[in-house]
């Protein structure tokens, strides 16, 4: 097949695709192992292997994967508000565990996940959606960065630096 002609497909995620979420979530942050603790980083994997962390979205969230032949290669999950969650606020939607198996990773697909829970909080006539991410995530910030998220926060987390990123969706992004 010709690289230029892989098609990737974009769908809800379910219950059942939760053991595939686990090993992308699982596989997409063990490239930050080395710049984290060990400890931290065994934090992380714990709560990754554990399906009802999964579960415990699904009760709340819409999640979207994308699949390359029949397996998954990556997922987000959009949260909507009355959800509050450490420094989201409770009248803010936000995005959650967005993860690209690495091997997949440039395609597109983060930006793809993001504007999928983008539209969704537009669906939902949510007037703000946030997210969290850090100061080893370059490209995950990046690509937020592009579609017009602002860095609303520092905050340190697993002894790191990290910023809630914040997108008004009234359109005004002046924070």
């Amino acid at each position: 097949m010709n690289p230029a002609k892989i098609a990737y497909s974009y769908r809800m995620g379910t219950t059942q695709d939760i053991p595939q979420i686990q090993e992308i979530s699982i596989a997409a942050y063990a490239q930050f192992r080395p710049v984290i603790s060990q400890d931290n980083w065994e934090k992380w994997k714990l709560n990754f292997e554990k399906e009802s962390t999964f579960l415990d979205l699904f009760k709340i969230a819409t999640c979207y994967v994308c699949e390359f032949e029949d397996q998954l290669c990556g997922v987000a999950f959009f949260i909507p508000s009355g959800n509050p969650f450490l420094l989201f606020e409770k009248d803010w939607s936000y995005i959650r565990y967005l993860g690209v198996s690495p091997e997949h990773e440039g395609k597109g697909i983060g930006k793809k996940l993001t504007q999928n829970c983008i539209a969704k909080a537009i669906e939902n006539n949510e007037s703000v959606i946030a997210l969290h991410t850090s100061e080893f995530q370059n490209a995950a910030r990046h690509i937020y960065e592009s579609l017009g998220f602002v860095k609303q926060q520092e905050f340190e987390h697993y002894d790191k630096r990290y910023w809630i990123y914040k997108f008004n969706l009234n359109g005004n992004n002046k924070i």
